[in-house]
């Protein structure tokens, strides 16, 4: 080969070799810009547990699903559970982060520890729905019930349930997870209302949102208390009652247990008349407007026609808020509550053992 024809050969492939380099750059820089604008059709969407309550996995779920869905055609839904881990579900907000999801659905497993993870978010830009608890750090919404009133009606309804002996009645109180601010509220509305009404609560603990731990410290109770030191239980949630309830009738102990979440079994409890009573927190609603929410961050929508309230947390002032009002079930409204609103039909209710009691109730 000529110096001439050298010369062209190492000419062309600088020419290919700079277009090539061009091209890499190009390619680059677009996956870049690609990951800078994040990924505007993922809503995350991150629920705390599903051992204490079947509510998370049965209702919370899929009635945000279908909501976004309907809100947003080609939207979707990217779900994981904590399964009661604070370090499971950091991991899963980190990875909606990586990923360039712009808003996520939080409902927080321990709500005091989340301030750096969405302070974090949101200086990246993305926006964060606190669900059901109110998670802290700079929130872009929240929407859930009225927390302390859920706890006013938990505790009136106990005081029903033991009629003309609540003046009289030693009650012991096995509340929710310290970690959740909402177990905070529900305990300071149960005692407004039971501080003064009732003779004295003798024994108070945290079942941590455990049924195991639950009964273990009722267990505790009745070593303590002797099987007639109490007359009505308080529990947190549904799913610690069940616990209690076992534990009370292994020990033949017949009083009032309350709960909260209206789950299928705690209203086959109602109508077998084990449970007094549960909490109805209507979780379509609560759901839709999540969801709701959800969308219209992501679509740069303004959010007041669904938050029109405002909340303080721990760490900021006047979140964006909607509130929804909680409901009492007893055996005497199922049909009223829970049927009448399409939760369940009586013959998820009224099933082999329940029967009888249901026609009894006249559930249909």
């Amino acid at each position: 080969m000529n110096a001439m024809m050298r010369r062209a050969v190492i000419g062309t492939a600088a020419v290919s070799m700079a277009l090539s380099m061009a091209a890499c750059g190009k390619a680059g820089s677009d996956k870049k810009d690609s990951a800078a604008s994040g990924d505007t059709k993922s809503i995350g969407l991150l629920l705390p547990e599903n051992a204490s309550s079947t509510r998370y996995e049965s209702f919370d779920k899929p009635f945000i699903e279908a909501k976004v869905k309907a809100l947003c055609a080609d939207c979707n839904v990217k779900y994981s559970n904590a399964e009661g881990s604070a370090a499971k579900q950091k991991q899963q907000f980190d990875t909606l982060i990586a990923q360039g999801v712009k808003v996520i659905i939080l409902d927080a497993f321990d709500a005091k520890s989340t301030q750096s993870w969405v302070k974090e978010a949101a200086d990246k830009g993305v926006k964060v729905i606190a669900y059901d608890r109110l998670a802290t750090g700079p929130v872009s919404a929240y929407v859930s019930f009225d927390n302390e009133k859920v706890g006013e009606l938990q505790g009136q309804a106990l005081v029903d349930a033991l009629g003309a002996k609540a003046a009289d009645a030693n009650i012991v109180m096995i509340n929710g997870d310290d970690a959740d601010p909402n177990a905070g509220k529900f305990k300071s509305g149960a005692h407004k209302v039971l501080d003064g009404k009732v003779k004295k609560v003798v024994y108070e603990q945290s079942g941590e949102w455990k049924p195991t731990v639950a009964g273990q410290k009722v267990g505790a109770a009745i070593t303590q208390l002797g099987k007639d030191g109490f007359q009505a239980v308080y529990s947190a949630n549904d799913g610690m009652a069940a616990a209690i309830i076992t534990q009370l009738k292994g020990a033949g102990i017949t009083v009032p247990v309350g709960g909260q979440d209206a789950g299928l079994d705690a209203i086959q409890r109602l109508v077998s008349g084990d449970q007094a009573y549960t909490i109805y927190k209507a979780y379509k609603p609560l759901a839709d407007s999540a969801a709701e929410l959800a969308v219209d961050l992501l679509q740069g929508k303004d959010i007041k026609s669904v938050a029109s309230s405002t909340i303080d947390s721990d760490t900021d002032k006047a979140i964006p808020a909607k509130l929804l009002e909680p409901k009492v079930v007893t055996k005497a409204n199922i049909q009223d509550t829970v049927i009448a609103d399409g939760l369940y039909k009586a013959a998820d209710i009224c099933t082999g053992d329940y029967a009888a009691a249901c026609a009894t109730a006249g559930l249909k």
